[in-house]
């Protein structure tokens, strides 16, 4: 594992390794298998995240390009906008985001992640739903390089082979917590967006020598199309690393089932998995992410998908800047 890492540049930004926690409560509610969580909320960057990891090594490249300027792109409340932003202040650069308008509304694009954006000084440039990303983005990088900015573009989500380095070291530690806490998986479930994540997590842990499905509950597309993005990610991973040959071993598993109208819409099912979980652990999900991939798992506890389980690890990635904007989470007695 020295080796991976040895030559690729990384400046710290996460406060890791996070926790590692049983969910006692959550577990005796839901009468399955022992639900566990590894608490990546807690990476402590602007107020946590999964993508922290992934841009420990994405900055570092820009640094050693002598970058100015970051332009990136998500959601309007993107929790990669928002840790991308605030990474460029610590190293002294601007950041320009490319903001998809998912919703319209007053209390959508001014609270939550995006106030969060503009403390940090991100400069927004609005696009309509569903409009080219990465064109919008190699537009305003012409600009800003027409204007003398050196431009590094990181991609949305964080998620190419480089940041998904940091979800390889993830897995490291998670396997290291496996051994500290005599716990044994039977499966590790996260949501699944760009793909950074579970590649990187699949990746790592073949490296580790450790066969655990990872489960990927998809937030924005239908599972079959989330599978193809996550395998072509491994690809590059996978030569990224030097090891091709963890292409033909790793199975990619992304369940489409619990995006529901799309990507950012609540669902019923989310809102019970928030609530069930703030109510019996006092920790927050989020509703575009966590709570879609919490959703599933309740269900597949539900439905006996983990009949005779063994521990099941749930990967919080973060978000909670975007409850403020869902009062729905908290149900209709309390707005």
């Amino acid at each position: 594992m020295v080796d991976i890492f040895s030559n690729t540049p990384r400046v710290t930004l996460a406060h890791t390794p996070t926790p590692l926690e049983a969910l006692p409560n959550f577990t005796k509610a839901l009468g399955g298998p022992d639900i566990w969580i590894k608490r990546d909320d807690c990476t402590g960057f602007a107020l946590g995240g999964n993508k922290v990891r992934k841009l420990e090594f994405l900055m570092a490249e820009a640094q050693a390009k002598g970058a100015t300027v970051i332009v990136t792109a998500g959601g309007t409340q993107s929790n990669h906008v928002r840790q991308t932003a605030a990474a460029a202040v610590r190293l002294g650069m601007k950041c320009h985001a490319v903001l998809e308008r998912v919703r319209t509304d007053d209390l959508y694009e001014t609270n939550g992640n995006a106030l969060l954006d503009y403390l940090f000084g991100a400069i927004p440039h609005f696009v309509e739903k569903d409009a080219d990303m990465d064109a919008a983005m190699s537009s305003v990088d012409a600009e800003l390089t027409a204007e003398g900015e050196t431009v590094y573009i990181v991609p949305i989500g964080g998620s190419n082979a480089l940041g998904s380095m940091g979800y390889v070291a993830c897995a490291m530690e998670l396997a290291q917590q496996f051994r500290e806490n005599n716990v044994h998986p039977s499966a590790i479930v996260h949501a699944s967006g760009s793909a950074g994540t579970q590649a990187g997590l699949l990746i790592g842990l073949s490296l580790a020598g450790l066969e655990i499905p990872v489960i990927g509950m998809c937030v924005s597309r239908a599972g079959e199309a989330q599978r193809k993005k996550v395998t072509s990610l491994i690809e590059s991973l996978t030569s990224f690393v030097k090891r091709p040959d963890l292409k033909s071993v790793i199975d990619v598993i992304c369940d489409g089932a619990y995006v529901g109208p799309g990507y950012g819409i609540e669902t019923p099912e989310m809102i019970a998995a928030i609530q069930l979980l703030a109510r019996t652990e006092g920790i927050f999900l989020d509703p575009v992410y966590t709570g879609k991939a919490m959703a599933g798992l309740v269900d597949y506890v539900k439905t006996g998908k983990f009949d005779n389980a063994g521990p099941v690890i749930f990967l919080h990635t973060g978000g909670t800047p975007a409850l403020f904007v869902y009062p729905s989470v908290a149900g209709d007695d309390h707005i």
